[in-house]
């Protein structure tokens, strides 16, 4: 059976039918706030380039690992997705994906998808089996016109700013490329030095050479290690950096007297390290990295607490980021205090701290984003960013750590249509909260519309120095 699909206008407000009035106007008042998206890795060669989508499997489904985890979950292969192969038939592709639509039913993806569906390319009937072949055509065609282009999508959303992720070993010429252009959009960089800072990332070793050929550095030194850093944060501002990113395992910081950072750097460099050595080194170059936040301004994301890869046969065969990366506990209180030590009260710093262990949240780092001038809490994230578990973020952190010691919302997103169908459930989630404050008459209702906007777009504006 074909069953229409509607968006109902308020999806994700309260239930009592006060509280809902109250959350449908505040949402009413931010709906139409331009985007802020400062964290993201969307490809920047889409905006430089800004040639056609491809087709309906290459846009949605391919790129977005929230999608085919699921479907990998349910007994198909990755490649017969396309996802590392591109000679599959998209057609082909997007019909498995369309016959196990049923699959994502109660899921942030099921809402991000349907809002792309109905808002973004006016389809009228539920994806599935049997309008698989309506879905593709209609996508893909709209797809070959100048209205979905890059750049047309990125103005019709209101994008005011959006930041992609590149390691320090890329020329950033796409970045190049769009500022060369006559293009108005604003897409930026940010600093994810991971490949060279991570010892146990695949390459590194090599990656060290890189470095050192980039900058004129000797990477195999302490010193030219961390001139080099210095040089490509200044290049990767120069190109409209406002941050740096960092996806360490753990949140685990250090500091060492120069003496034991340069020993643990030759043992690294020599490869015969273990994984307590790697794991210094890591901390290590966290609190370094601080440091140089504090000379140059670049905010500093920590994003930790993912064990990455999880699914070594798939790591093998297809590479990073296939779906396969899991939560893990950790530690705040204890991983930062080396760091904040050195710099937890130097109003030049700026840290926002990111979590995948929940339990986290009303425990250490509401406390900590409460007291330290340094610290901001980023909001839900990945397997969080979703209306429950946004909805426990705002619950388990506000009481201890404000509204105004977090940043408003960012996507995370490798998806582009999902950047404006996220905002448009957080800022839908949080009006919510903010009805349920004013009904409790917690705050005033001039209050919750002063922190909607501030949610929605004033926040994460301010936070990222944009």
């Amino acid at each position: 059976m074909i069953r229409p699909l509607e968006l109902h206008p308020d999806r994700l407000f309260p239930a009592d039918p006060a509280v809902r009035a109250v959350a449908r106007e505040l949402y009413e008042s931010v709906r139409g706030l331009p985007i802020i998206s400062p964290h993201g890795h969307t490809d920047p060669a889409w905006f430089a380039g800004n040639e056609s989508f491809g087709n309906a499997a290459d846009f949605l489904l391919v790129p977005d690992h929230y999608v085919f985890r699921m479907l990998y979950s349910q007994g198909v292969a990755l490649q017969d997705l396309g996802v590392g192969n591109p000679d599959v038939d998209p057609r082909a592709a997007w019909r498995l994906f369309a016959e196990r639509y049923h699959l994502f039913r109660g899921t942030p993806s099921r809402l991000w998808l349907d809002w792309v569906f109905a808002e973004c390319f006016g389809l009228t009937v539920q994806l599935g089996a049997a309008t698989a072949d309506q879905y593709f055509d209609a996508i893909t065609s709209a797809l070959a016109s100048e209205a979905f282009r890059p750049r047309a999508l990125f103005e019709r959303y209101n994008i005011e700013v959006l930041a992609t992720t590149e390691s320090p070993l890329d020329n950033l010429e796409h970045h190049a490329a769009i500022r060369a252009s006559s293009w108005q959009g604003r897409v930026i960089t940010a600093y994810r030095p991971d490949p060279v800072v991570d010892p146990e990332f695949e390459g590194f070793r090599a990656n060290l050479d890189l470095l050192s050929d980039l900058t004129g550095e000797d990477c195999t030194s302490w010193a030219g290690y961390l001139a080099a850093h210095r040089k490509r944060r200044a290049f990767f501002a120069a190109m409209g950096a406002t941050s740096t990113d960092h996806g360490h395992p753990t949140a685990l910081t250090a500091n060492l007297a120069r003496g034991e950072a340069e020993r643990l750097f030759e043992v690294i460099v020599s490869g015969d390290f273990n994984p307590y050595d790697a794991e210094l080194f890591r901390a290590q170059m966290l609190t370094e990295m601080a440091a140089m936040s504090i000379e140059d301004g670049l905010v500093m994301q920590i994003h930790p607490g993912a064990f990455r890869n999880h699914n070594d046969a798939v790591f093998q065969t297809l590479g990073r980021d296939k779906g396969a990366d899991m939560p893990m506990r950790t530690d705040y209180v204890h991983a930062l205090k080396p760091l904040l030590d050195c710099y937890g009260n130097n109003p030049a710093l700026s840290i926002i701290l990111f979590t995948l262990d929940e339990s986290a949240y009303a425990r250490e780092l509401a406390p900590l984003a409460g007291h330290y001038p340094c610290l901001k809490l980023g909001p839900a994230w990945w397997f969080h960013d979703s209306p429950e578990g946004m909805r426990r973020f705002r619950r388990m952190t506000t009481e201890t750590a404000g509204f105004y010691n977090t940043v408003g919302f960012n996507d995370d997103t490798r998806a582009f249509l999902s950047i404006p169908a996220r905002h448009d459930v957080a800022r839908r989630i949080d009006c919510g909260f903010l009805a349920e404050l004013v009904a409790e008459h917690r705050i005033a209702d001039w209050e919750a519309a002063e922190l909607a906007a501030d949610l929605s777009y004033n926040l994460a504006k301010a936070a990222y120095r944009l």
